[in-house]
């Protein structure tokens, strides 16, 4: 009797030993984390501000780095900086937004000891065909299809002329060169008049507060000399917050941000203050944009797109990073379950196109562009 209730023990043992051991192989697949490399509050506070949001939802999963300010003279420590995350062996996986010069670097460096990170690139800085062939994932807001979007809708507010602020540094982008093309052909199209304006570089000696200064003093400028029927748009994030402003205060046409969405720029020109029970609510940030606008005698000639793109490219980058890590992708590249993720954030359907370099005909199955339509304030 008693080598049966032994042997009845014994095996008792065993079955829990090969539970816990189970168990044990289980959570360590799931010991993962994932890095998020972001802009700077005062370059791009929409990313720094999703990064948060997912460190405060996932905790110790989610490593956070920053890229410098002036990212285009420390494009080491840009490289450095992602090389420190990935020096972390559990770190299995970096989103990067924006994806700035220096991004393609840093992902080669890292491949020389993990060949098998997963490189998630939102809102490139560099030519498509680099950071395509470098990054597993690329996401970007459909910059060429803006090009024929953008002044459609500033043709529906009433625009007789559109100005284009950007700066060197930017027009050697190849997306954004294009667009350019695309913006005057699309205004000869419409009988609207094209004026390329070249603004101060925020990377360069006068910083964010020139650039930001420049916008202040010279849309009033324009507006005199133009008229109020003039829409106003600039490549650059730090640009949007004073173009906003001063755009609100001369009575002119303001279409959408560089990367529309309705937190990025709207709030700190218009003055909102977002309650912490308020942060994630799109449809309360519009609504108080809404009154402001209204106020202030703007209704009719402000837009944005309802999707935070560029938050959502953080979100969403780090939900399918988890996804793939977790084994519930087809794959390192699954389209499918990008949308899935993307809609739910947006809480709308969302729809990828694969970009297509026109100048050599190459289509790349791992750059996917997002589109959207307007709300108007």
């Amino acid at each position: 009797m008693f080598k049966k209730v032994l042997a009845l023990i014994l095996s008792v043992l065993v079955v829990v030993g090969l539970t816990a051991c189970g168990s044990s192989t289980t959570s360590s697949s799931k010991n993962f984390k994932i890095g998020i490399m972001t802009g700077t509050v005062s370059q791009g506070e929409e990313e720094y501000r999703a990064a948060e949001k997912m460190k405060a939802k996932y905790g110790d999963m989610i490593v956070l780095q920053t890229y410098p300010d002036n990212f285009m003279k420390e494009q080491e420590t840009t490289i450095s900086n992602v090389k420190t995350m990935a020096s972390d062996p559990d770190v299995k996986a970096i989103v990067i937004c924006q994806a700035v010069p220096g991004v393609s670097a840093a992902i080669d460096a890292v491949r020389e000891t993990r060949p098998d990170m997963l490189f998630i690139a939102g809102v490139p800085g560099e030519d498509p065909d680099m950071i395509a062939g470098k990054a597993d994932i690329v996401l970007q807001a459909d910059e060429l299809g803006m090009g024929t979007t953008i002044i459609a809708q500033a043709k529906k507010m009433g625009a007789k002329t559109f100005v284009h602020y950007s700066f060197p540094r930017h027009m050697s982008y190849q997306l954004l060169a294009m667009r350019r093309d695309i913006f005057k052909a699309e205004c000869e199209k419409n009988g609207i008049k094209f004026v390329d304006a070249t603004a101060p570089d925020p990377t360069g000696d006068a910083g964010v507060p020139g650039a930001q200064q420049f916008i202040l003093e010279d849309v009033p400028r324009k507006v005199k000399e133009l008229g109020k029927d003039t829409a106003f748009f600039s490549t650059n994030c730090a640009m949007q917050e004073p173009l906003i402003k001063s755009v609100l205060e001369q009575g002119a046409i303001y279409p959408q941000q560089c990367c529309p969405s309705p937190y990025h720029g709207y709030p700190g020109a218009l003055g909102i203050q977002i309650p912490d029970d308020k942060k994630g609510d799109v449809s309360y940030v519009v609504a108080e944009i809404g009154k402001k606008i209204q106020e202030k005698g703007g209704k009719g000639r402000f837009s944005t797109w309802p999707v935070p793109v560029n938050m959502m490219f953080v979100e969403g980058g780090v939900e399918y990073a988890k996804a793939f890590l977790e084994g519930k992708t087809n794959g390192k590249v699954d389209k499918s379950k990008i949308e899935e993720i993307f809609s739910s954030i947006a809480g709308m359907k969302i729809n990828l196109n694969t970009f297509k370099n026109e100048s050599t005909g190459k289509t790349f199955d791992n750059f996917f562009m997002i589109l959207s339509d307007y709300i108007t304030f």
